[in-house]
């Protein structure tokens, strides 16, 4: 995705959605993003998640480059590109993309590149934790986890019977 600073310099963001949670992992919020940023992304979400089966992409050059699929088959994912113009075979990251789109971006004017990552992430955060999700029953993909005095979780809102919860770390 694309937007601009108040000033008309644009910026890029690298969405990464869980298809499973429909939780975002990350935005990468920069002017320009290259293969090697969308391998340090992804490396970070490896190490702290695992690896996935697939990792799937439009065709962008940052996707497409030989590195950068190399690197995805080397740590033991597969590429799964989708067909140039058919946005519906990545559901869910178009679907991601137009509530960022609609709720964040359409509605504020980021006067500066550090702006817009805080302002992004908080969004993320608040779209992970808190905002409902009618393909989870009205229900966020990552609620947020208080540990009560006992050490038991308390929930802050209901979470699906699947959900695996892991302490939030700020």
């Amino acid at each position: 995705m694309e937007d601009r600073t108040q000033d008309g310099r644009k910026f890029r963001m690298l969405n990464v959605v869980d298809e499973f949670t429909r939780e975002c992992l990350a935005i990468r919020v920069g002017r320009q993003l290259r293969a090697a940023d969308v391998n340090d992304v992804l490396s970070d979400l490896f190490v702290l998640r695992g690896v996935p089966g697939h990792v799937r992409s439009d065709n962008g050059p940052e996707f497409a480059a030989t590195a950068g699929k190399s690197w995805i088959r080397g740590v033991g994912a597969r590429t799964a590109f989708i067909e140039p113009g058919s946005p519906w075979e990545n559901g869910y990251v178009e679907s991601f993309n137009g509530k960022l789109h609609d709720e964040l971006l359409n509605a504020e004017v980021f006067n500066t590149l550090a702006e817009a990552k805080v302002l992004i992430e908080q969004w993320r955060r608040h779209y992970n934790t808190v905002r409902p999700h009618s393909s989870l029953n009205y229900r966020p993909p990552a609620p947020e986890v208080v540990l009560t005095h006992l050490g038991m979780p308390s929930h802050r809102q209901s979470a699906p019977a699947s959900a695996q919860f892991l302490p939030m770390r700020h």
